[in-house]
């Protein structure tokens, strides 16, 4: 037996191409101008989004017959902010330095537009298991995109990846410095995550026509 239905498998997919949370429903633009500098800290935010969705998503699906809908949005906040103080205190324990960088960024992941989507759209209507692979999905999608502007911006403006250095020393120029490479500052600038996405953007709908015109 498959580990995961058709429609179960569409939860995930989705969310990672045609329906992309940054691209498409242009939604979390925020943190990823912000944090999208530093590769590390891309994956770490990506991580912690998922962790936080795909959780919060079944904390919700699971009390949708309980929770009285006047209060529906407070209790949603509630039970996000519970899950990003789990984040931040891991974070916190184990990567001290790198919480420091990210610092203000991961609180606002409570108020994440994606996240609260998810719990409105789909958490309060569908079962705890469906609830889990939307919320993987979602965070997924919005992660890839944060991922890839963090690997073209550290590369291109530090000349690292992962605070590796990959095209060689500035210093000593080796490597392509050794040929007159010049590290491009304006990419750690949070304007060119913004360009960063308008070309994903860009490519992903020259592929896809079919999203220009749903837009």
């Amino acid at each position: 037996m498959a580990l995961l239905s058709k429609k179960d498998a569409n939860l995930i997919m989705d969310p990672l191409a045609d329906n992309n949370p940054i691209t498409v429903q242009v939604l979390g633009i925020c943190s990823a101008l912000a944090i999208t500098a530093e590769l590390k800290a891309s994956i770490v935010m990506a991580l912690s989004v998922v962790f936080v969705l795909a959780m919060g998503n079944v904390v919700i699906s699971l009390m949708r017959n309980i929770i009285p809908s006047k209060i529906r949005i407070i209790v949603q906040l509630v039970v996000v902010a519970a899950l990003v103080i789990i984040v931040d205190q891991v974070l916190k324990a184990f990567a001290y330095e790198l919480s420091k960088t990210l610092s203000v960024f991961v609180g606002l992941i409570i108020t994440n537009c994606i996240i609260m989507g998810r719990f409105e759209a789909f958490a309060l209507a569908n079962g705890p298991k469906r609830a889990f692979w939307d919320g993987i999905g979602n965070a997924a999608g919005y992660g890839l995109i944060l991922i890839i502007v963090g690997f073209f911006r550290e590369l291109l403006g530090s000349g690292t990846l992962m605070g590796f250095k990959v095209l060689g020393d500035p210093i000593t120029k080796t490597g392509l410095y050794a040929l007159g490479y010049e590290n491009n500052g304006f990419m750690l600038l949070a304007p060119m995550a913004l360009i960063v996405i308008g070309i994903i953007i860009w490519i992903q709908r020259s592929r896809n026509p079919a999203l220009i015109e749903e837009n």
